[in-house]
């Protein structure tokens, strides 16, 4: 009987409504967007698109590399809770966008580069939204969330062009211990049960980095 109310309900909800959902979805990603972009004042032209298809991955990296888009997409953007996690996916696909700008034959040579070291790529976009992340107001722990809720955990790296979802969480640990200390100090997603998962399964990278920090080294760690 509850079930035969809801689909009744729905039969009559206006398509107006529906439609003004989705544009309120698109507004709250251009209004986002829109202030990563104009806070690391980037000057090349990127526009988000909210896509009602579903896809694997939150962003299109094809589409960002050649016509400067970022498409975020149903699926993932159900899963995301509020505008940190939300400009932490923006951040990564406006890195990517207007890295593909630059170079020769229009960013051609660039994004072709992009293709062919995905890794490389993948954990430079990671480290760039979080600075693009906290130059516009955002909490770039949120990063951590977002990767961990989208990436799932491979056996390895060796053959697939993707890190590993626990490096690329390591690294970015690293990055924001590093340079924005303040954020994990007032860490307001604490209690985030996405975050104790990565607390709780990122034991052995967190204690190569606490020796290296005790040690005084530079050296590049190797998290698994």
């Amino acid at each position: 009987m509850k079930r035969f109310l809801i689909l009744l309900l729905c039969l009559f909800i206006p398509i107006s409504a529906l439609a003004e959902d989705e544009q309120s979805i698109q507004q709250r990603i251009d209004d986002i967007g829109t202030k990563l972009l104009n806070a690391n004042k980037i000057e090349k032209r990127v526009v988000f698109v909210y896509s009602d298809e579903d896809k694997q991955s939150l962003l299109d990296m094809d589409t960002m590399l050649e016509s400067g888009q970022v498409i975020v997409y149903r699926n993932i953007y159900k899963n995301i809770e509020d505008d940190n996690e939300l400009a932490a996916g923006l951040a990564r696909g406006i890195s990517n966008s207007i890295k593909s700008f630059d170079g020769l034959w229009g960013g051609t040579l660039t994004a072709l580069q992009i293709k062919l070291a995905p890794k490389k790529f993948e954990i430079v976009a990671d480290k760039r939204a979080v600075d693009f992340m906290v130059k516009a107001g955002f909490d770039p722990v949120a990063e951590i969330i977002y990767i961990h809720k989208i990436s799932p955990q491979k056996r390895h790296d060796l053959l697939s062009n993707k890190n590993l979802a626990s490096k690329r969480l390591a690294i970015v640990y690293e990055y924001i211990y590093t340079k924005y200390p303040y954020f994990l100090a007032n860490n307001q997603y604490i209690n985030n049960e996405h975050y104790q998962n990565f607390l709780l399964t990122s034991v052995n990278n967190r204690k190569l980095l606490e020796e290296k920090v005790k040690s005084g080294s530079s050296k590049k760690l190797k998290y698994e």
